[in-house]
């Protein structure tokens, strides 16, 4: 199976959205609910065998099963029978939502994601409707089970063949969208190496740079917001909390974020695609993105969304069927390429890569990047050749 997501913009009707609203709410109360019945389980279970909490105990009686998919789904049937306000909402809508919470469990146990946390008002953004009917798209118009007709901006066809499996409905701070989720019925022979190999290095200070002497300057997308970001804030905490006033401030915050958000995705985009022009292969880091963004770096590497780029890399990799790998990170400028010696700690002042073995002398952030192209052709089998030997 292949599978592609295509985003497109809702233009609901006033009715409709209320629909969307209501059916948010309905899904985050049945997300707490089901959080907070799996919580008191595990609570139950936490307490030591020959005493209890001074303060308080959960008890359980114990033979009673941990909650699950299944067992929730269940309970989900027998409430809706008894909750109007439930039998309003599809009932695969709130399925999809208990296997959300599913899903974050797994997290937490394979993973070492923290443990899940109550969503509060406005937190559920996204409902799933995992079955749609027979062509459900026509012409700009989308029909959803229950809900009926909506229209759509279709920038772009649904190309012939695709079966639509899924539908997610997503608020934003600048409106709805829908999630489309594509599937084709055949199968995608994985990309074999070939062609000139290109190595990938990033940094702060050039956002990559690569093998063939490439240097790209980092846009700074955050820090040049942050000025506005910190004047919206500061209205937003002089209007009383809760008030109509004081959500305008908070949507025109959230307005700001998310068009950050889209110009680092969109230059991200138009990167990659240059970079997978006339190559074969791409050889990137397998960085430690979560210790990264702890550091003492942390906001500007979280500003740069290192992660974000090698996704999408790949996934335009994917698409000019060029072969993309990641390889070991470590001391990567601490290598010269040219002669294999290791030079030693390098200052982040110190931009130059000189070698006092072979002479060999670049750029530091190049360096680094044919030490990556150097890494990944030996992990595909490739003959490696020295720089000094070209």
């Amino acid at each position: 199976m292949f599978n592609l997501t295509y985003e497109f913009k809702l233009k609901p009707t006033a009715a409709q959205v209320a629909f969307f609203e209501d059916w948010l709410e309905q899904c985050r109360c049945v997300y707490n609910y089901a959080l907070a019945e799996r919580k008191h389980w595990f609570q139950s279970r936490s307490c030591q065998v020959n005493a209890c909490s001074i303060r308080s105990e959960f008890i359980i009686r114990a033979e009673t099963k941990r909650p699950t998919y299944a067992s929730q789904c269940k309970s989900l049937t027998a409430a809706r029978a008894n909750i109007p306000a439930l039998c309003a909402v599809a009932v695969h809508v709130l399925q999809q939502t208990l296997r959300r919470l599913e899903k974050a469990f797994v997290s937490m146990w394979e993973q070492k994601h923290g443990f899940p946390r109550f969503k509060k008002a406005g937190a559920m953004r996204s409902f799933v409707f995992p079955q749609l009917g027979v062509n459900p798209v026509n012409n700009g118009v989308l029909k959803l089970p229950k809900i009926g007709f909506v229209k759509f901006h279709q920038s772009r066809p649904i190309p012939d063949g695709a079966n639509i499996k899924q539908a997610r409905i997503v608020r934003k701070a600048s409106g709805w969208y829908v999630m489309l989720t594509l599937q084709w019925d055949v199968s995608v022979p994985s990309v074999m190496p070939h062609g000139e190999a290109l190595g990938v290095d990033v940094g702060l200070t050039n956002f990559i740079a690569t093998s063939n002497g490439l240097l790209v300057k980092r846009q700074k997308f955050f820090a040049d917001a942050e000025c506005k970001l910190k004047l919206l804030q500061k209205r937003v905490s002089r209007k009383k909390l809760g008030s109509n006033n004081w959500k305008k401030a908070q949507k025109k915050v959230a307005k700001l974020h998310e068009y950050v958000a889209n110009c680092r995705k969109d230059w991200h985009w138009k990167l990659s695609h240059q970079l997978c022009k006339d190559v074969g292969m791409v050889f990137v880091e397998e960085l430690n993105l979560v210790g990264l963004s702890k550091a003492m770096l942390g906001k500007h590497c979280l500003d740069a969304s290192w992660g974000q780029f090698f996704a999408i890399l790949e996934q335009t990799c994917f698409k000019y069927g060029v072969y993309f790998q990641k390889v070991d990170a470590r001391k990567t400028s601490q290598i010269c390429p040219s002669c294999g010696l290791e030079t030693g700690k390098k200052e982040l002042s110190e931009r130059i890569h000189s070698c006092s073995n072979c002479g060999y002398t670049t750029d530091r952030d190049v360096a680094a990047a044919q030490v990556v192209l150097i890494r990944g052709l030996a992990a595909v089998g490739h003959t490696v050749k020295m720089l000094s030997c070209k």
